[in-house]
């Protein structure tokens, strides 16, 4: 808990470093608190499960998701795998993401089941490092798995600065066919839009019941100039929270700052872990 609040980190990257490209652990030292990869992870590589579940512990996160991603010409090979001994120190903290790739898994439905068996609490798109459009026919049998079972979808919606990006297919447009087709799917904007596409992915969330935004990436405080266009009381009903740590200073500080913003105090309880426990597939709210 966090100042009484619920709090769910939903989008927590914790790799096996020799797994990734260098700009990955560039990205971490540049953006997370001082020392950050020495205090967590292993002189292997390897991270360090009990210090993770500590520093979440301190920071107040009740639920931590945690992200894999099969993308080597960017970041690197961030296994499913790697994830589930840090889930094995708390299960009750963590729960890992799938995360698939049509370049490199087929049948790729086979797949997204073995990591859902496993415990995934979600499964993570990301077309602008992974090198695919979010509407490639190629994915709607995973589409289908995860309408089925009622899990979410958590897709990559912003510009990357890691070499061989592909930002064009963050375009949150290229969603309307899949929200057709699988109109009961839960489909959640990681990066809401950042960069070029927060209007398009404010209207997205809106017009769509189904629609919403994840804050990881954003800094807090920019939020009302991000989405200027709308009125922020309403659009935070649909918000998520989520850092992209290790890239961020401080889990509590950015969840503080999102509760300063002046939303309505039941808003920020359903932003800062009521919407994950409400979207996410077998959380458990009993922290």
């Amino acid at each position: 808990m966090l100042d009484g609040h619920l709090l769910v980190d939903a989008h927590v990257h914790v790799p096996v470093l020799s797994t990734l490209a260098p700009a990955w652990k560039e990205w971490a030292r540049d953006f997370g608190p001082a020392g950050i990869l020495e205090d967590v992870w292993r002189p292997d590589g390897t991270p360090r499960p009990e210090r993770l579940d500590a520093l979440f512990a301190d920071e107040g996160v009740d639920v931590a998701l945690l992200f894999c991603e099969y993308s080597p010409k960017a970041t690197g090979y961030q296994r499913f795998d790697d994830l589930l001994p840090i889930v094995e120190q708390n299960p009750r903290r963590f729960r890992p993401v799938a995360n698939v790739n049509p370049h490199l898994h087929f049948p790729i439905a086979r797949e997204l089941e073995r990591q859902l068996d496993m415990g995934a609490a979600a499964l993570k798109l990301h077309p602008v490092h992974g090198g695919f459009r979010i509407d490639d026919p190629a994915l709607y049998p995973a589409y289908a798995v995860l309408q089925e079972r009622s899990v979410p979808l958590v897709v990559h919606c912003g510009t990357s600065t890691f070499p061989g990006s592909v930002n064009e297919y963050a375009d949150p447009e290229l969603l309307y066919p899949v929200l057709r087709t699988f109109p009961e799917l839960n489909v959640v904007l990681a990066h809401g839009g950042r960069g070029w596409w927060y209007d398009a992915a404010a209207f997205l969330t809106l017009s769509h019941d189904t629609v919403w935004i994840e804050l990881s990436g954003l800094p807090p405080k920019r939020l009302p100039s991000y989405y200027a266009k709308y009125d922020l009381q309403r659009l935070a009903q649909r918000w998520i929270f989520g850092t992209d740590w290790p890239g961020v200073p401080g889990t509590a500080a950015n969840a503080r700052a999102v509760a300063g913003l002046g939303l309505a105090e039941e808003t920020v309880a359903k932003v800062l872990g009521g919407n994950a426990m409400a979207v996410y597939s077998g959380l458990d709210p009993e922290v």
